[in-house]
């Protein structure tokens, strides 16, 4: 009997006997291994094409797998790319594929088409950034009722701290928001 074909496990089932060979144990492995490298490539191009944060429920929308598995490819992916142009980064547990600092220049000059953040997002974390630390109230004021659902997005991205203040909040830029921006934070000097 060949060495591959020699019994490595028997399972007892109610009396049925099941017998796993090296062979079939490799093949279960190798099976196993493969499922695990398509696994990754889906999350790898779903981060990709998405070009925006997302977070592990809209990535198990996407991708059908679960939130163990995704985790465990998220972080492989984030140490994979720790080097090089291309970096896979995480706030706040939302994942983005994205270039390193040290290529920004490059995306200005070339992106075009649809942006991360809406015109409307846009303003209102300009106006944050312009006043802050700014009331929330000022801000609604100035941007109107939308501009809490962009105030919520931008607390959730951690781009901006807030405090409560009465019956309001105090909000200002992050640490996170200078990086995510590859921008020098003045007060940090």
């Amino acid at each position: 009997m060949k060495e591959e074909d020699k019994p490595t496990i028997e399972l007892d089932f109610k009396e049925k006997t099941s017998i796993i060979t090296n062979s079939t144990a490799q093949e279960i492995e190798n099976e196993f291994e493969e499922h695990e490298k398509k696994s990754e490539e889906l999350v790898e191009a779903s981060l990709f094409v998405a070009g925006k944060f997302m977070d592990l429920n809209e990535l198990t929308m996407l991708t059908g797998l679960n939130h163990l598995l995704l985790s465990k490819i998220l972080n492989n992916l984030k140490r994979k790319y720790s080097n090089g142009a291309i970096r896979v980064i995480s706030i706040n547990n939302s994942w983005k594929m994205d270039v390193s600092k040290e290529y920004n220049y490059l995306i200005n000059k070339l992106a075009t088409g649809n942006v991360e953040f809406t015109k409307a997002e846009q303003e209102t974390l300009a106006i944050i950034a312009y006043k802050q630390p700014v009331k929330q109230s000022v801000v609604i004021n100035i941007r109107g009722n939308k501009s809490y659902d962009h105030i919520k997005k931008f607390r959730e991205l951690g781009l901006v701290n807030a405090k409560p203040y009465g019956r309001t909040l105090i909000l200002e830029l992050s640490n996170e928001f200078y990086e995510y921006f590859s921008l020098h934070n003045k007060k940090n000097n």
